[in-house]
């Protein structure tokens, strides 16, 4: 059994009150590690395909067995939680980089400090724009990039041949191609997107507050309420609401598989997601040569002070239990999925992106559609607030547009008041829980 200590125990009631759950147990078998994997690709059980051989090599390389869960990231976090509280859970696990500065406060993983560094090649191996959502700031990470992600707005080229438009440049140009793309009467959306998903929500409240030149967390803490902030929420909501090229019945969609399958199938022309989406739209029967992809367009020009972020530092994290009765095993794990060979052959099945430098020797990621994500990736990003209750924000916020998509979706006005009011509730919680 995995004991944590009553000082993490007590950061973590204080982070997520109320959302616990019970978890796993680790291995009893001593040469048997337990890990807990992140969902990435279309089901668990495509995960498991693609995980099972490279697991079976470390057990030949190394004699260690590897015990895997593939869980989903809608329960991901409480389970986590739920080990790092009760003393029972994995030696190793994944998690959404985003929470990494909420977990580092638990006190319940590794550090990964200079010297421990050392076996993974050093803290420059890893890509920059990754390490930045792996802790909070100026403190040693307790996690390490694993699969790199980023935002892109996928297209149907046959649709977009058929409308007659080309890919846009700028925000303003987006819009118009959307509505152009737009034919409610046969079925047929401009795009589609999960509007029930608190997570994809706060991620898009993120980057719009980016372009109107506002943090949404602050120095004095979060900051939704303002008029910065009331703008950039509008600006999503109203692709349902005022641009009308989103279904209403996109208020319900909780999951981008759930949106990736209206784009599959053609009832939509674009998708806003990230690369860990293009397994899933293989495994739906579209192939590679009947969509492209472009960085999402900022507004031109941008409002005073805003940046064209086109994605925060997405991705996946591995981290090790403080407590881990068989930490050195464990270790050799992350090493192991770190390593140049592993990075490569699991970033490209899942269609994600490798975090170390020298994985991009593989052609796989050269490709003119990988290189669009790279370039976000690595020239228009940035880390979402790594901060002890960056949880909360995604909750608050991302919860408080899925409300107000539900309302729209009813045909019920909703007004910039109405989007202060809900901004305004959702920064009160925030606050009410030490943010």
């Amino acid at each position: 059994m995995i004991k944590r200590s009553l000082a993490a125990m007590t950061a973590i009631a204080a982070l997520l009150a109320g959302m616990l759950t019970g978890c796993g147990t680790s291995a009893e078998d001593p040469n048997t590690i337990t890990y807990w994997a992140s969902n990435q690709g279309k089901s668990p059980e495509q995960d498991m395909q693609i995980l099972k051989p490279q697991l079976e090599q470390f057990t030949r390389e190394t004699g260690i067995e590897v015990n895997v869960e593939v869980i989903g990231w809608s329960d991901l976090l409480n389970r986590i939680l739920g080990a790092a509280t009760s003393g029972v859970g994995p030696d190793v696990v994944n998690l959404g980089n985003t929470w990494a500065a909420s977990l580092q406060a638990t006190g319940a993983f590794v550090p990964f400090d200079d010297e421990t560094m050392r076996r993974f090649g050093g803290r420059d191996r890893f890509l920059e724009s990754s390490m930045s959502s792996t802790g909070m700031p100026g403190k040693v990470p307790t996690s390490l990039p694993l699969y790199g992600l980023s935002y892109g707005v996928f297209y149907n080229k046959a649709l977009f041949a058929e409308a007659g438009v080309r890919p846009p440049k700028t925000w303003q140009e987006f819009i118009q191609v959307a509505r152009e793309l737009t034919e409610p009467e046969r079925g047929r959306w401009g795009l589609t997107l999960p509007g029930a998903s608190y997570t994809e929500n706060s991620h898009f409240a993120f980057m719009f507050s980016r372009w109107e030149g506002t943090h949404l967390i602050g120095r004095q803490g979060p900051n939704f309420a303002s008029p910065e902030a009331v703008t950039a929420v509008k600006r999503y909501l109203d692709l349902m609401a005022e641009h009308q090229v989103a279904s209403p019945s996109n208020a319900e969609v909780g999951e981008s598989s759930e949106a990736a399958a209206e784009f599959t199938n053609g009832r939509a022309a674009m998708l806003i997601a990230q690369n860990s989406v293009i397994p899933t739209l293989r495994e739906n029967g579209m192939s590679d040569d009947q969509w492209g992809v472009f960085r999402l367009p900022a507004p031109s020009p941008l409002p005073p002070g805003g940046e064209p972020v086109a994605t925060h530092v997405a991705g996946s994290n591995i981290a090790v239990f403080e407590d881990s009765p068989k930490r050195e095993k464990a270790m050799r794990l992350v090493e192991f999925l770190t390593s140049k060979r592993v990075q490569a052959e699991l970033n490209e099945q899942y269609g994600t992106l490798p975090v170390v430098e020298d994985a991009y020797d593989s052609p796989a990621f050269h490709t003119p559609k990988n290189e669009v994500f790279t370039d976000v990736l690595t020239n228009y990003s940035e880390p979402a607030p790594m901060i002890p209750t960056e949880a909360h924000f995604e909750t608050t916020v991302g919860a408080a547009m899925r409300d107000l998509f539900a309302r729209i979706a009813t045909g019920r006005e909703v007004t910039e008041a109405d989007i202060r009011a809900a901004l305004t509730d959702a920064e009160q919680k925030m606050r009410g829980t030490g943010g």
